[in-house]
């Protein structure tokens, strides 16, 4: 469950760390104010947002098994481990 939760941390942080990383590439103060108005705060939240969302619905619907398909847990057969599939 902290790998999907990490994720989207990541992923939140992500235009913060790239914004950050250009201010200190173009030699302008990373941690002075003037560097983060309220205006540029707000896109970096909704480009943030956006990303986190968009990560939801892709997970969502484009990954994990298909659609009515059925889940047979791991189980011993005649001895052996089986480890759980999807048909």
């Amino acid at each position: 469950m902290i790998r999907p939760i990490l994720t989207e941390l990541i992923l939140f942080a992500t235009p913060f760390v790239l914004y950050a990383v250009f201010l200190w590439a173009t030699k302008a103060g990373v941690l002075d104010v003037e560097s983060w108005p309220l205006a540029r705060l707000a896109w970096l939240t909704i480009v943030a947002l956006l990303l986190v969302v968009g990560s939801f619905v892709y997970f969502a619907h484009f990954s994990g098994s298909k659609p009515g398909s059925e889940y047979i847990p791991a189980h011993m057969e005649n001895g052996k481990f089986v480890p759980g599939t999807t048909r």
